[in-house]
């Protein structure tokens, strides 16, 4: 495996999934409502969930009790997150990879696909677009290759944190990218990087052998699956899990998430910042296995439960998904989403409006503006957001688990959003999604209850209209 079991995986380095235990679960008796019931109080309680007890909720089918899973996790989101929306964007940096995954259109195998690293002068390019649009929240994109080392991303951050376009600025960098080592995580933390994001892809050991070939580096399952263990080890103390939901059964994906959160916290006292759910999607040069793809109505359920069982993470709903299914599901605990995505490398200066399969990672479901977007959210009543004060504030890692598990975090996110919304109202927005905006903005100033802090809040909007300032945050 290229070496790579060599490497430590972590100080715990052991395979804290184990398959049979997890697929046991899911062949129990089915609980009976007052199980339910006690479970759905404890996440109410905003206490996380065991994965037994997440086994219960996955394995309810009485429709009355599901409706009930529906409306705790829409009451917890509520309480947990407020009516906030968090916007981020995604930017693919190079597509080049030595693995040959395959779901992937960029594995190895596939001859077809347009290959391409960005040089810095395409990258400020890309950024300059992006923040032209009022984006403020990036999440970087590499594929695995030698050349995409530690370094390489370090140095590509920086980048983008250096280029400014008029108002514009990106304020927070994500990362997706391959696990590294202990050194490498130190590299790019120096960086000032936010979340580092790992997808295990399946926790489950059989299918993910067949789907990740084993003379490929992510062939090594306990060397990904021990990736973000080595990034707390590193000091990195944000960082976010993911699966590609419709490779295995959603059930024992749910609890092998669930798993690793439960794991992460138990012995790095911080559990993951952010969950993200994808639904495996068509690709240029890939067949996609039909056996478990997740229909709609589990798909919603998958969001809800997972927002009852780790009730402090953001849940990321990305634009795999189609308009339509994405504002049916918005309630059920999502609080990130991607807005005016393109997946091209290039693709923010390069593509018009129809995809380009040959350039991109997947099918995107949702390609519509971020101004599209922001007056849709709106709308339905939802607070977008650009905020990044918790990580510039030095509420992460412990810090964050302390404030957003008793449901403190909205008491910074709701006034930090409406400084970050009214900018984007001055700055980016049509006239009609700032006429939408002007009248949330106010509609959300009312709720809240007149003092000093409301004061200060109101005369920060007001210099934000007024030009005299931006960046402000509390």
């Amino acid at each position: 495996m290229c070496g790579m079991t060599a490497k430590k995986l972590s100080s715990k380095d052991y395979d804290f999934i184990n398959d049979d235990h997890l697929l046991g679960m899911l062949l129990r008796q089915r609980p009976d409502a007052v199980r339910i019931r006690e479970i759905i109080a404890k996440s109410l309680a905003k206490e996380p969930l065991t994965v037994e007890e997440t086994a219960a909720l996955v394995m309810t089918e009485q429709p009355e009790l599901v409706e009930e899973i529906f409306a705790a996790a829409r009451h917890l989101k509520q309480q947990v997150y407020g009516n906030r929306i968090v916007l981020f964007a995604p930017l693919y940096i190079g597509n080049n990879c030595v693995n040959d995954c395959t779901y992937c259109s960029f594995k190895r195998s596939n001859k077809e696909m347009q290959r391409r690293t960005l040089t810095p002068h395409e990258v400020r390019e890309q950024v300059v677009a992006l923040e032209n649009k009022g984006h403020k929240r990036l999440i970087l994109v590499f594929g695995e290759d030698r050349r995409y080392d530690p370094r390489f991303i370090a140095d590509t951050v920086r980048a983008v944190y250096a280029t400014r376009s008029g108002r514009g600025e990106i304020r927070r960098v994500n990362i997706n990218a391959a696990p590294l080592d202990h050194e490498g995580y130190a590299t790019i933390k120096e960086a000032g990087i936010g979340t580092y994001q790992i997808f295990q892809e399946t926790y489950h050991h059989r299918t993910y052998a067949q789907v990740h070939p084993a003379n490929t580096r992510k062939g090594d399952y306990l060397y990904r699956l021990h990736g973000l263990s080595r990034a707390f080890e590193a000091g990195l103390d944000d960082v976010g899990l993911g699966v590609l939901f419709g490779l295995y059964d959603w059930r024992f994906e749910v609890l092998g998430l669930v798993s690793h959160a439960l794991h992460l916290q138990h012995h790095y006292g911080v559990g993951p910042h952010t969950i993200s759910f994808p639904r495996l999607r068509p690709a240029h040069g890939v067949e996609v296995d039909p056996r478990h793809l997740v229909d709609d109505f589990d798909f919603k359920r998958i969001i809800a439960i997972l927002r009852l069982a780790v009730p402090y993470a953001g849940l990321i709903l990305t634009a795999r998904e189609n308009p339509e299914v994405r504002r049916a599901l918005m309630a059920f605990g999502v609080s990130q989403i991607d807005a005016g995505s393109r997946i091209e490398l290039g693709g923010y200066t390069e593509v018009g409006d129809a995809q380009v399969m040959e350039r991109e990672q997947f099918c995107l479901g949702d390609i519509r503006s971020l101004d599209e977007v922001m007056a849709e959210l709106m709308e339905d009543g939802y607070l977008p957001s650009f905020c990044t004060s918790c990580y510039r504030s030095g509420r992460t890692g412990e810090h964050f688990m302390e404030f957003s598990i008793p449901g403190f975090i909205k008491e910074f996110c709701t006034p930090n959003a409406l400084l970050t919304l009214q900018e984007y109202l001055e700055d980016y927005a049509s006239p009609g999604t700032r006429t939408v905006g002007e009248a949330l903005v106010a509609q959300e100033l009312g709720k809240l209850e007149d003092g000093d802090f409301k004061k200060t809040l109101c005369g920060r909007l007001a210099d934000i209209r007024k030009k005299k300032s931006r960046d402000s945050y509390f």
